[in-house]
């Protein structure tokens, strides 16, 4: 199969926090005022992704696993992972604060729900002036502590927050507690999984006037209750370079801000590759064809290209590989 650079129809979730800088920022086909999150690449049952461009448009993701498993993600990957796609990409519109949430981690997510926990990272893209971030606590928190906050409705005073501009990057790693803030548009990178533990939803109502659901019990004992300066990624921004940003167990991520073309030798990368472009323009290709890329666009390079060149006058990409 000549699997060429792969492009897939996003998958458009409205949400009570969204926006519609999804829409206006991205140019994501939406109507909606309250679309929150576009997910790009998606395995996660029930939303799997479906390819739009090329000889393979509207097949499923899952489709183009079960039948070119290792050379599409890699025998390393498959051999981890087996037919599950492991990553999940996503950009995010917060037009209000969302819920302050954390997620657990692989350990306690088997036990409970059979599934993955939820390692993430995020890319700020766009941010309102002031615009903040929730990451973890301002002080180490005793278990006792943080329930009593709970039920007192006074969690937030024992919260982090941190200002946001244009490539902050932050890394989420599981059970540390975190919401993304109003105004803050971003890129999402996570292990695939939807588990979500929601303790604290400022007191929103639907547009039913329903309170929504919180894992009060659930997330008592995921919580890391201490105080870390963990999440917070310095990177290098060299122009025309790969610009190491998160080495993880469950992904790698690079930053490429480039002016001119950049070609890679992909023949010892036993992985497939990602790309989401964050700014400017350009054309990803490999051994069988090509598609162009554009600000708030994803394309997956398989695992069997030999090379990967990116033809661009200027674009800004994460890179992600397992």
């Amino acid at each position: 199969m000549n699997l060429y650079p792969l492009k897939f129809k996003p998958i458009l979730k409205e949400r009570l926090w969204g926006g519609t800088k999804l829409k206006e920022v991205l140019n994501k086909p939406i109507d909606s005022d309250i679309t929150g999150e576009s997910w790009e690449l998606s395995g996660v049952q029930g939303d799997i992704s479906e390819v739009s461009n090329g000889d393979l448009a509207g097949t499923s993701l899952q489709n183009l696993v079960d039948d070119q498993g290792k050379a599409l993600l890699g025998k390393s990957v498959v051999e981890r992972f087996g037919n599950d796609f492991p990553i999940l990409i996503k950009f995010i519109d917060a037009k209000q604060d969302l819920s302050i949430q954390l997620h657990p981690n692989d350990a306690l997510a088997k036990e409970r729900h059979n599934s993955f926990g939820k390692t993430e990272m995020w890319y700020i893209m766009d941010a309102d002036p002031g615009a903040k971030l929730i990451v973890g606590f301002n002080k180490d928190v005793e278990k006792e502590e943080y329930v009593k906050s709970i039920e007192e409705g006074t969690l937030t005073d024992l919260m982090n927050y941190e200002e946001v501009g244009e490539g902050d990057t932050f890394f989420i790693n599981t059970g540390k507690i975190h919401a993304i803030g109003a105004g803050v548009l971003l890129a999402e990178i996570q292990q695939t999984s939807d588990i979500t533990y929601r303790v604290f939803d400022f007191n929103r109502r639907d547009k039913d006037g329903n309170l929504r659901e919180l894992h009060t019990c659930l997330a008592v004992d995921a919580i890391d209750y201490e105080k870390k300066d963990d999440f917070k990624v310095d990177y290098p921004k060299q122009h025309d370079k790969v610009n190491g940003m998160v080495d993880c167990p469950y992904f790698k991520t690079n930053f490429l801000e480039l002016s001119k073309s950049m070609k890679q030798n992909l023949t010892d990368r036993d992985s497939f590759t990602i790309y989401m472009c964050v700014g400017g323009s350009g054309t990803i290709n490999n051994d069988w064809g090509s598609a162009p890329i554009k600000k708030g666009e994803t394309v997956l390079v398989s695992a069997s290209s030999s090379y990967v060149e990116i033809d661009t006058e200027g674009a800004k990409l994460l890179e992600v590989t397992i």
